[in-house]
C-alpha cells in the first residue's frame, strides 16, 4: 500500500496535469512555467552545481562531495520531448546523483515541435561523443533517462552502436516512453489507474515529435529496435501507468537477446514517481535503488 504523503502528491498531481490539454496547449508557456516551477526545488544537500555548454547546448554538471573517481552518469531528461530542462530535473538529477556517488551531466537537449525527430538524438549523440573527446571513457558512463528522456536513452544507443561507436556501461530507465504508436496493452488496461495520462493524447504528443510514417521507426519506437549488443539496464515503472507495456516489452526483448535486465514494477506508483524524491518514501527507495545499481556497475 502506497504511503499517506504518496495519496496525497498523486491527487494534486494528478488534477495539475489533467488540466493541460495536449491538443491546445501552448508549450512555450508550459515551458516558462515549469521552468519558474523547478526554479524553487532544492537540489540534493551536498552537490555542487556547475553551468556549462556542449556542443552549443546548455548543459549542467552536478557533482556530489562523495562521488567516485572519473565515473559519469548522462542525464537526459523527459517531457514527452516537447518540454522539460535542467530547472526541472535538477532536484532529481542531484539526488540519483548523490545516491549513485557519481558526477552527472545534464544536457538541454533540441525539443519539438521545433526541432522533430532526429533533432534531439543527434544532440545526444554529440554530447557523448564530447565527453570522449574530454578523456572519459565510455564504460566509465552510464545513461539514464526517464519517459521520452528514456526513449531517447535507448534510441542513442542505438544510434551509437549502429555507427559502430562504443556504448556506455549500463543504462536506467524510469517510465520510459518507447513506443509513440501507443500499441502496448497498458493502453487499455491502465487507463482507468493512471492519474496523469490519457491514451487519447498519445498520438497528438507523437505528431509533435516525428511525422507520421516514422513513428514505427526504431529510433523513435525502440520496443520496435533490434536491441542486440547494447549493454545492461534497470528500468523502473510504476503499476498505474498506461506506459507499463513499455517496460515490460523492451524487457522481453533483453530477455530474448540474452542480455542482463532489472525491471522494478512499483505497486500503486504512477509515472516518473521519482521526481518527488524528499517528499514521499516511495521515491526516496527508488533512487537509492538507482544509486545502488550504477555503483555496482563498477564492483
Amino acid at each position: 500500500m502506497s504511503s499517506i504523503r504518496a495519496k496525497f502528491i498523486r491527487s494534486i498531481s494528478s488534477a495539475y496535469v489533467k488540466r493541460l490539454h495536449i491538443g491546445t496547449a501552448n508549450f512555450r508557456e508550459i515551458r516558462r512555467r515549469w521552468g519558474r516551477l523547478g526554479k524553487l526545488m532544492t537540489t540534493a544537500s551536498g552537490v555542487r552545481v556547475e553551468a556549462d555548454e556542449i556542443n552549443g547546448l546548455y548543459v549542467e554538471w552536478l557533482t556530489p562531495k562523495d562521488r567516485m573517481d572519473g565515473r559519469l552518469l548522462l542525464y537526459l531528461h523527459g517531457g514527452a520531448y516537447v518540454v522539460g530542462g535542467c530547472d526541472m530535473y535538477r532536484k532529481m538529477v542531484s539526488h540519483i546523483a548523490r545516491a549513485g556517488r557519481i558526477r552527472a551531466l545534464l544536457p538541454e537537449y533540441r525539443l519539438a515541435p521545433e526541432h522533430k525527430f532526429p533533432a534531439a538524438i543527434d544532440d545526444a549523440v554529440a554530447v557523448f561523443k564530447s565527453l570522449l573527446a574530454m578523456g572519459i571513457k565510455a564504460e566509465d558512463i552510464v545513461f539514464a533517462g526517464d519517459s521520452a528522456g528514456g526513449g531517447l536513452t535507448v534510441a542513442t544507443m542505438l544510434a551509437l552502436r549502429d555507427a559502430g561507436e562504443p556504448l556506455p556501461a549500463a543504462a536506467v530507465l524510469l517510465s520510459p516512453y518507447l513506443d509513440v504508436t501507443g500499441s502496448g496493452d497498458s493502453m487499455r488496461t491502465r487507463a482507468a489507474q493512471d492519474p496523469w495520462f490519457r491514451a487519447q493524447d498519445m498520438p497528438i504528443v507523437a505528431d509533435l515529435y516525428c511525422e507520421p510514417h516514422q513513428r514505427r521507426f526504431p529510433l523513435v519506437s525502440p520496443v520496435f529496435a533490434d536491441i542486440e549488443g547494447l549493454p545492461p539496464m534497470l528500468i523502473q515503472v510504476g503499476d498505474d501507468e498506461i506506459l507499463l507495456s513499455d517496460s515490460e516489452r523492451i524487457t522481453d526483448s533483453y530477455i530474448a537477446a540474452g542480455i542482463e535486465v532489472e525491471l522494478e514494477i512499483w505497486p500503486e506508483m504512477w509515472h516518473v514517481f521519482q521526481m518527488f524524491v524528499g517528499e514521499m518514501p516511495e521515491a526516496r527507495r527508488a533512487v537509492d535503488k538507482i544509486g545502488k545499481y550504477i555503483q555496482s556497475r563498477w564492483k
